[in-house]
């Protein structure tokens, strides 16, 4: 049997659809506020830790899960979508170093903002790889990247676990300013002059762990330990003063509103 169908049915089967679809992009917004401390090498390369703020914010709609994100990553959020992989921009910072930071006479960085962009898929159900890269605008003015990967092992929203390994790399620009020594550098502090180029920063591994205590608190740990090879490993600097080893951890309450 042909069935037809008048513009004034096919208005009427599509209103509700419509509606439908209207009501599930209006369902309440959750948002999930991370404050707390971190403690992390004062520069790249130094063999001093130091305090920072540990802060971060997502956000779930509904009864959606809150996206994954690992603690360790850049602050961004996904924009655009290109079947499987997911796109988005990506911002950074380095502080300014200083000679009194790191007890050698060596140049100063400046304050360091960098802007980029990730991009992001998931190989397996619950293993997700990404990768960055961001130009700074200020400070050493250089390119930096990261690819990563982790395990995911989560309870809904009630706790979340993810390990995984890190690479981070560089260009010539930005190990110059970090890890070279320049002759006005060599003079003041008695090291060798290196002038390094771009490649392989570092080796590491990151883990991070959530977990809800109520409705509204929840707790938020994180770890990283990053080697540093190759250029930036081999620098006077780094072997004299500074250190291979750049752990990082951070501690964080989490605070859940919305969604009501």
């Amino acid at each position: 049997m042909l069935l037809r169908f008048t513009p004034l049915a096919l208005v009427a089967i599509a209103l509700p659809a419509a509606a439908q679809e209207e009501e599930k992009e209006r369902e309440p917004l959750r948002t999930r506020i991370y404050v707390g401390p971190q403690l992390s090498p004062k520069t790249p390369g130094a063999k001093d830790l130091s305090f920072g703020p540990f802060f971060e914010v997502s956000r779930a709609r509904g009864d959606d899960l809150f996206d994954f994100e690992a603690p360790d990553e850049s602050f961004g959020f996904p924009v655009v979508e290109a079947g499987p992989v997911e796109f988005g921009p990506a911002l950074g910072f380095k502080g300014k170093r200083k000679a009194a930071d790191i007890g050698v006479p060596l140049h100063e960085v400046g304050f360091s903002f960098e802007i980029g962009g990730f991009a992001q898929t998931y190989v397996a159900k619950n293993l997700r790889v990404r990768a960055e890269a961001r130009q700074a605008v200020s400070g050493h003015d250089g390119l930096v990247g990261e690819l990563s990967a982790d395990y995911i092992a989560r309870d809904g929203d009630q706790w979340l676990f993810s390990v995984g390994p890190r690479v981070t790399f560089a260009d010539a620009k930005y190990h110059r300013a970090w890890y070279g020594i320049t002759a006005a550098d060599s003079a003041a502090s008695g090291l060798a002059q290196y002038r390094p180029d771009g490649g392989v920063e570092g080796v590491g591994i990151a883990a991070g762990y959530l977990r809800q205590l109520n409705k509204r608190i929840g707790i938020s740990a994180y770890a990283r330990y990053d080697h540093l090879v190759g250029d930036a490993g081999s620098s006077p600097y780094v072997r004299t003063a500074g250190s291979r080893s750049q752990p990082s951890v951070g501690l964080a309450l989490s605070y859940t509103f919305g969604g009501e």
